[in-house]
């Protein structure tokens, strides 16, 4: 047998040594669009950049679709990380709607001064806000993507109304341009539960929402496991420290036909 040199022998044992991307590594790497990966890069979003990994950003970004020129149509945007990753991506031939249903007023006025002022920056001037009452959701022109993350069971609380949902999903439906996509990314509830754990837990049952979007002239158009975690027993309320985070989450995709 031959015999390694010890120039080879210490290349041989540095190469082992390397650290060796998974598959999942490499496929996020080479399947992430240029537009999403420059705008996950972008410095305006630094202090984001800590949760990426966690809430598996460039994969719900790809999935989406999202695209430079764009109009995106966002429900609660909460504290913004969606927003800014919207924003850069879409660009400034694109925009991005975000909605403030009313009735969270009570539990989001931080949130909405802040976002007063997100829409006052000149960094995100392609980024408007719409204030309206839930169950009247309305746009200034068609959007290509309408997204929602862990906020689409809200609509189901009393303090949102509740919302008429057939009615509610057709508006999401008039909203889009043919051929648009509605995401929905949400908590688990338990099989077979409907929306009994949404003011409880704040999750729901992923089949009524299939249910509920495609009822309103939506095809089912796939499902990401980005987000998915088998250790989530879906007992728990979703701000239990035991899963606060980590939830299992759905991402379905709804088509618009056309």
């Amino acid at each position: 047998m031959r015999m390694l040199t010890p120039l080879y022998a210490v290349a041989a044992v540095f190469a082992i040594s390397l650290p060796v991307p998974s598959i999942a590594q490499k496929a996020t790497s080479m399947n992430t669009p240029a537009d999403v990966a420059t705008a996950l890069a972008d410095p305006a979003r630094a202090a984001d950049s800590k949760d990426d990994a966690r809430r598996q950003v460039a994969a719900v970004m790809t999935f989406t679709g999202v695209k430079p020129g764009d109009k995106v149509l966002e429900l609660v945007p909460g504290s913004g990380y969606w927003t800014r990753v919207f924003s850069a991506i879409v660009g400034p031939s694109g925009h991005v709607y975000t909605v403030w249903p009313d009735e969270m007023d009570k539990f989001s006025a931080k949130s909405f001064a802040e976002w007063q002022s997100l829409v006052a920056t000149p960094h995100y001037r392609n980024v408007s806000q719409l204030k309206e009452p839930a169950a009247f959701l309305t746009v200034p022109q068609k959007v290509d993507v309408v997204f929602t993350s862990q906020n689409y069971h809200d609509y189901h609380d009393p303090f949102m109304g509740p919302v008429d949902m057939a009615t509610f999903n057709k508006q999401v439906f008039d909203a889009l341009k043919p051929g648009g996509v509605f995401v929905v990314i949400d908590h688990v509830a338990p099989e077979g539960s409907g929306a009994a754990d949404t003011n409880t837990l704040h999750r729901i049952d992923p089949l009524l929402v299939k249910k509920e979007v495609e009822a309103a002239g939506f095809k089912f158009d796939g499902e990401s496991d980005a987000l998915r975690n088998p250790k989530d027993p879906h007992t728990a309320k979703v701000f239990d420290e035991s899963i606060r985070g980590h939830t299992d989450q759905f991402i379905y995709r709804f088509r618009k036909p056309g």
